[in-house]
């Protein structure tokens, strides 16, 4: 059987609400909040999921601080995958923000080089699942992108 683990961090419920759709679309993985997560958890890993909301262009600190804790080369041969949830870019009518996106991005990308410092294999390309406003809701149909999306990790 293979060993998965989707993490996660949320402000509003948005990002959780993913990350328990992405573990249901990998078979029940466990799905952990980053301040549950513990050493067990991450033993024998095979596949992980991380995520976290975009705050100021970032993830979380708490998931930030959580991949900065693992030793490097922790998460050797590990397939890894990264999602976030954010205001698309598209969706905003402030100039100003969308400058900001393009300067700074999203909280994906963060993750992801956290990620490949502990010896992950980013084995999907990372993606954002769009919420309507700052506090959510998430846009409709993005639960089901989500598990579409996770299921490709398996290809």
């Amino acid at each position: 059987m293979v060993e998965k683990l989707v993490i996660f961090d949320s402000v509003f419920g948005n990002t959780e609400k993913v990350a328990h759709a992405i573990g249901e679309a990998l078979g029940d993985a466990p799905v952990r909040k980053v301040d549950q997560v513990t050493e067990q958890d991450l033993q024998n890993l095979e596949i992980l999921l991380v995520g976290s909301p975009t705050r100021a262009f970032q993830p979380t600190p708490a998931i930030k601080n959580f991949l900065k804790g693992l030793d490097s080369g922790k998460l050797s041969d590990v397939k890894a995958a990264v999602f976030d949830t954010r205001i698309p870019k598209d969706k905003t009518d402030s100039g100003f923000l969308k400058l900001m996106i393009n300067l700074f991005g999203y909280a994906d990308t963060k993750i992801e080089k956290l990620l490949l410092k502990s010896g992950a294999n980013i084995s999907l390309e990372s993606t954002g699942f769009a919420v309507t406003g700052t506090e959510g809701p998430l846009a409709e149909g993005e639960l089901d992108r989500a598990k579409a999306w996770a299921k490709r990790i398996f290809e």
